[in-house]
C-alpha cells in the first residue's frame, strides 16, 4: 500500500474541512460577534495538520482498491475526529466523546443528537453542526475529486468506497467529471430548495439549515421540536418533496436536468420506492383514524412527513411517533431497514437491494417448478449479474448480523430491548430518531459514553456500507 498517498490525501481532506468551518466563522461574527476561538482555533489546528500531510512527497499516484477503501474510511475518520473541535472548544457539549458522536451524526447525515437544548447554541455551532450535512450529504471524498480532479487520486476505487448502493455507476466517462456534475444537481437542489423555504417564510438562517438537512437527508433542527416547530403545511410540504426526491439516485436527476424525463418514470427502484411509501402512508393514515381519531387529513399530514422522513433516512419530526399506535410504530420501524434508493443521499438497506432480494427469492420458487429454466433477476432493463446478486444478498446478512451485534451490546449496556433495537438501527441506517429512549422528542444523551462510542462505529459503518470499514480493519488488508 502506498502510505504515502493516503496520508496525503488525509492532509487535503482535512484542508478541505478547515476551510468548510469558514463559513460558520462568518455566521459567527454576523449572529453572535463574540467568543470566535472555537472556530478560529480549529481551523488553525485543522488547517495547520492538513497542511503538514499534504506536504508529503509521493512517488505514483496510481491509486489501488486499498488505498481507495483506506482512504474513504480514514478521511470520514478525520472528518469527525476534528470537525468535533468547535463542538469541544466551544463547551457545546459535556464530553469529547459527544462531541465525536455528534459530528459523527452530521458528516453521516444521522441525524442522531446528544444535545438537549439545541436553541441555546450560538448559531455559529449551529450552522456547522448542519453544514456537516451537507458535506457528507454527497461524500467529502467525491467533493475532493470534483475539486481537485488534476490529482488523479484515487478514482473509481474511491467513488465505489463512498458513493452508496450495490452498483456504482458513472454519469459520464471520467470519475473527476462525474464528481462534479453529481455535485453541480447537488448544488441546484440545494439552492432551490433554500429559496422554497424562504418563500414560505422562514429566515434565511432557518431555511438554510432545514435545506441541509433535507436535501442531505440528514435532519438536524436549529429548534428542539424540528419541524414541528414551525407549524407550517407549506414548509412541511417543501420539505417532505424536497426529502423525496433527495432519496432518489442523483444519476436520474442528471438525466432529468439533460432533458431526459424518460429514465426517472422508467426506473423500476424508483417506482418501488415511490410505491412503499404511498402504501406505507395510507397504513399509517388509517391506524392513526381507526385507533387516535385523528381527522383524515391531520392523519395524512402526519403520515406524509414521518413516512418520508423516516424512508429517507433523514430525521426530521413534527410528530412524536413514539406515542403512535403499535402498528404504526412497526411500519416505521420496517422503513428504517428499508431506506432509500441507490445512488442517493440515504442510508439503510437501499431499496435496489430489496428488490433484487424479493426478485431472487421469486427466482428460487420458480426455479423449483422450472429446474432447468434460466431467468435472469431484472431491475427495468438492467439484468443483476451472479456477483450484484451475491453482494446484495451478502450485504443484508452483514446488515443483519451487525444489527444483532449492536442490539445486543446496547442491551448489555443498561437499555431496554426497543430503545436498544431502534437505536442500533436508527445509527446503522443513519437515521437519527428511533423508539424509546431515543424517540423523536428525546435524544441520545442519557446513552454511557461506551454506547455513544459504539453508535458512533455503527454511523461510520453505515455511511460507507458495512464493506469498506470491515475490510479496513481486517487483518488480511494490511498483509
Amino acid at each position: 500500500m502506498h502510505i504515502h498517498l493516503v496520508l496525503k490525501t488525509m492532509g487535503l481532506v482535512l484542508l478541505f474541512e478547515a476551510a468548510a468551518m469558514v463559513p460558520s466563522l462568518f455566521i459567527g461574527v454576523y449572529y453572535d460577534g463574540t467568543n470566535l476561538n472555537p472556530f478560529l482555533a480549529s481551523i488553525g489546528v485543522t488547517g495547520l495538520i492538513g497542511f503538514v500531510l499534504y506536504l508529503i512527497p509521493i512517488r505514483s499516484k496510481n491509486v489501488g482498491y486499498r488505498e481507495g477503501f483506506a482512504i474513504a474510511t480514514f478521511g470520514w475518520l478525520l472528518l469527525a475526529i476534528f470537525g468535533a473541535l468547535p463542538f469541544t472548544i466551544a463547551g457545546a457539549v459535556p464530553s469529547y466523546v459527544d462531541a465525536l458522536f455528534e459530528t459523527m451524526s452530521g458528516f453521516t447525515t444521522t441525524g442522531a443528537s446528544v444535545i438537549s437544548d439545541v436553541e441555546a447554541l450560538p448559531k455559529s455551532i449551529l450552522f456547522w453542526r448542519s453544514f456537516t450535512h451537507w458535506l457528507g450529504g454527497m461524500g467529502i471524498i467525491v467533493l475532493t475529486l470534483a475539486l481537485i480532479p488534476s490529482l488523479n487520486i484515487a478514482g473509481l476505487q474511491m467513488f465505489k468506497a463512498e458513493v452508496p448502493g450495490p452498483t456504482k455507476s458513472k454519469v459520464l466517462p471520467r470519475i473527476a467529471q462525474t464528481s462534479r456534475q453529481l455535485y453541480k444537481v447537488y448544488l441546484i437542489i440545494t439552492l432551490t430548495q433554500l429559496v422554497a423555504l424562504k418563500l414560505a417564510g422562514l429566515t434565511w438562517f432557518d431555511s438554510a439549515i432545514h435545506t441541509f438537512g433535507s436535501v442531505a437527508t440528514g435532519g438536524f433542527s436549529n429548534y428542539n421540536s424540528s419541524v414541528g416547530h414551525f407549524q407550517s403545511l407549506s414548509v412541511e410540504l417543501i420539505i417532505i418533496f424536497f426529502m423525496l426526491i433527495c432519496g432518489i439516485n442523483f444519476s436520474l436527476h442528471y438525466s432529468v436536468l439533460r432533458g431526459n424525463f424518460k429514465t426517472l418514470y422508467k426506473d423500476t427502484e424508483t417506482k418501488f420506492y415511490l410505491g412503499i411509501i404511498a402504501l406505507s402512508c395510507l397504513a399509517i393514515m388509517l391506524n392513526l383514524i381507526h385507533d387516535l381519531d385523528y381527522t383524515a387529513g391531520k392523519a395524512l399530514r402526519e403520515a406524509a412527513f414521518q413516512v418520508a422522513t423516516i424512508i429517507t433516512t433523514t430525521g426530521f419530526a413534527t410528530a412524536d411517533f413514539e406515542q403512535w399506535p403499535s402498528f404504526s410504530k412497526f411500519i416505521l420501524l420496517l422503513l428504517m431497514f428499508c431506506g432509500g434508493c441507490a445512488g442517493s443521499t440515504s442510508g439503510g438497506l437501499k431499496v435496489g437491494r430489496i428488490l433484487i432480494l424479493i426478485k431472487t427469492f421469486s427466482r428460487q420458487l420458480m426455479r423449483l417448478i422450472h429446474p432447468k429454466a434460466v431467468i435472469p433477476v431484472r431491475l427495468g432493463t438492467f439484468v443483476a449479474s451472479n456477483e450484484v446478486i451475491e453482494s446484495a444478498h451478502t450485504f443484508f446478512t452483514l446488515y443483519i448480523l451487525i444489527f444483532a451485534v449492536g442490539t445486543g451490546i446496547m442491551t448489555a449496556l443498561g437499555l431496554d430491548l426497543i430503545s436498544a433495537a431502534s437505536a442500533t438501527v436508527a445509527t446503522l441506517s443513519n437515521i437519527g430518531p428511533g423508539l424509546g429512549l431515543v424517540g423523536p422528542m428525546s435524544n441520545y444523551a442519557a446513552l454511557p459514553d461506551l454506547g455513544k462510542i459504539i453508535l458512533t462505529f455503527l454511523m461510520l459503518i453505515g455511511r460507507l456500507e458495512i464493506y469498506t470499514v470491515l475490510l479496513v480493519f481486517s487483518v488480511r488488508f494490511w498483509r
